[in-house]
């Protein structure tokens, strides 16, 4: 077996041996009764004469992303993590909380494979900013983000939006052993096979 083969077969052992959990979260605000503050949407500001109540910027779709990865991982909720008692929490950039959570969830050794979300909702119109809020998420989690928006039938006086996601998480594996041992021989004969066969212009 060459070295590159070896190596592709312990990374699929290792894959096998590593875990993987789901997480769910939910997050929902009523709107106000008078405007104060932007309508902000997976950290998409939307144009509306509508906006939702919280202590922080009020966004149900980061909020539910970072429920549903605190969970699996053992961190917690929102709640614990950036409580409203807290007054540098007070209209605290959703975005920015995402970013911190994806660090330590990290630090723990965990990736996101994928998140998904529901917005249930009369209004607004997720779909004219879907690609945006997914391509902006997806950045910040490094893996695949999808959302669409549902119309909440049977509940159209619904006073606010309602947000579900559901993710999954890998544990990391990092190559230790034997694979480190077999990782350091690829490399070594790609760059001898690059000093062969590659001239530099």
């Amino acid at each position: 077996m060459n070295l590159f083969a070896e190596f592709r077969e312990y990374l699929r052992h290792e894959g096998n041996n590593s875990k993987m959990r789901i997480g769910h979260g939910f997050d929902s605000h009523g709107w106000e009764v008078k405007k104060t503050k932007p309508l902000i949407l997976g950290g998409t500001t939307f144009k509306s004469e509508y906006s939702l109540k919280g202590h922080s910027d009020s966004d149900v779709v980061v909020h539910a992303c970072i429920d549903a990865l605190l969970g699996p991982t053992g961190l917690g909720d929102i709640g614990m993590l950036f409580p409203d008692s807290d007054p540098k929490n007070e209209n605290a950039d959703s975005i920015e909380m995402l970013r911190e959570v994806i660090a330590k969830i990290t630090d723990l050794g965990w990736e996101v494979i994928n998140i998904d979300c529901s917005v249930i909702a009369e209004k607004p119109n997720i779909s004219k900013h879907k690609k945006e809020i997914e391509n902006r998420i997806s950045e910040i989690i490094s893996a695949p983000f999808s959302i669409k928006g549902k119309h909440p039938e049977g509940l159209e006086q619904m006073n606010g939006i309602a947000c579900f996601a559901v993710s999954l998480i890998s544990e990391v594996t990092p190559i230790t052993g034997r694979g480190r041992s077999v990782f350091r021989n690829v490399i070594g004969s790609l760059r001898d096979h690059i000093r062969r066969n590659v001239r530099l212009r």
